[in-house]
């Protein structure tokens, strides 16, 4: 029986460390891309909302292609199954790696890695010092950690059979489709009308849209649709295409002004940084929601008081357009970061790289006219 409960703590363990290896590995694949746009994003201003719109669209069409799939491919071939196929794109992307051709820098200096570490910190401290750089950042946690994500209880609503639509798990597959559908049209929109707006325009009223988005789930919940005859599937993915479509409408403008904050020289690192910001006001949204539904006490069967969370999070939606002050209201193809930030010490990198490279070619010259 011990030998059992180890053996099992060592597979949950392996699991565990397998998982954090992917998300490490997707994570340093995801900063190498972002370093990359916002490079370009910084030396082309005016091609910053196109470039987070082709990635935009690349990420809503894979997530279209894996909530497509993923219920058939569970049923066909199992969960491990499902596991070995997700290794393709992984491989897909070290092959890509692999294809991407750079120039070779000889007799690197890596005494000096140290220095451009701290040049790096110095960089990165100076940037979050200046106003244009950490009003945004608050803005996009506010608003990130005001959305509390409530989607455990409405998947339990969807499934239950007493109260809710009882929804079967591939239905709610379709849905996560649909809602992937909305997404791209979402990057869509963003491109074709509204990439040239400025942001604070573009934020205010999606911001607006996404706190009525959710009032839709108010709806469902008070079975309002049913008295009129309308399916409760109907609903549901209506819900699920607009409020990811204005989820990502606004999602968009925050990431093409993330790239325009991006001082010259660590594009890669500070956006990761940003990210990371992001990120935290997700997690604090997600226990956010958590807590507001355990203080109603909504639970896998309970669901009085879920009308209440739903209201609650349509508020706290629409809060951030009272901070939307910090967002900067200039064109969003200029650019926002002082001139002196967006001086790199890339050229003379390059020009000392090529020094180095030049370097056997002199010696080898050298050499000659001593052999002579």
């Amino acid at each position: 029986m011990l030998s059992l409960s180890i053996n099992q703590n060592l597979h949950l363990a392996f699991a565990l460390l397998c998982l954090m290896a992917g998300s490490a590995g997707v994570a340093i694949a995801d900063v190498t891309i972002d370093a990359c746009v916002t490079e370009n994003s910084i030396s082309h201003p005016s091609l910053a909302s196109d470039m987070q719109s082709l990635c935009g669209l690349s990420s809503s069409v894979g997530q279209l292609i894996g909530y497509a799939i993923s219920g058939v491919l569970v049923h066909l071939i199992g969960s491990k199954g499902v596991f070995g196929v997700l290794s393709i794109p992984a491989g897909l992307v070290i092959l890509v790696g692999m294809m991407t051709r750079e120039a070779h820098v000889h007799n690197v200096a890596y005494k000096r890695a140290s220095q451009k570490f701290m040049d790096a910190g110095k960089a990165m401290w100076m940037a979050l010092k200046c106003e244009n750089v950490w009003r945004p950042c608050i803005y996009m946690y506010i608003s990130l950690a005001l959305s509390f994500h409530i989607h455990e209880g409405m998947f339990y609503w969807y499934t239950d059979a007493k109260d809710g639509p009882s929804f079967s798990k591939e239905m709610v597959g379709s849905i996560s489709s649909v809602g992937a559908v909305g997404s791209l049209l979402g990057v869509l929109l963003y491109q074709n009308a509204f990439k040239n707006h400025p942001f604070r325009g573009v934020l205010f009223w999606t911001q607006l849209l996404y706190g009525a988005s959710g009032l839709v789930d108010l709806i469902l919940v008070s079975r309002v649709n049913l008295k009129f005859g309308i399916p409760d599937y109907v609903v549901v993915v209506s819900d699920a295409a607009f409020s990811h479509m204005i989820g990502r409408l606004k999602w968009m403008p925050l990431l093409v002004l993330s790239s325009k904050l991006c001082p010259s020289g660590i594009e890669g690192t500070f956006f990761a940084l940003l990210m990371s910001i992001d990120h935290i006001g997700m997690l604090t949204a997600s226990w956010g929601g958590g807590l507001l539904l355990h203080a109603f006490n909504v639970t896998r069967t309970q669901f009085d008081n879920l009308w209440i969370v739903i209201v609650i999070r349509s508020i706290l939606r629409v809060l951030p357009v009272f901070i939307l002050f910090l967002i900067p209201s200039s064109d969003p193809n200029a650019s926002i970061l002082p001139t002196e930030m967006l001086k790199s010490k890339k050229a003379d990198d390059m020009l000392e790289n090529q020094s180095m490279e030049m370097a056997p070619l002199v010696s080898s010259v050298d050499q000659h006219l001593v052999d002579t």
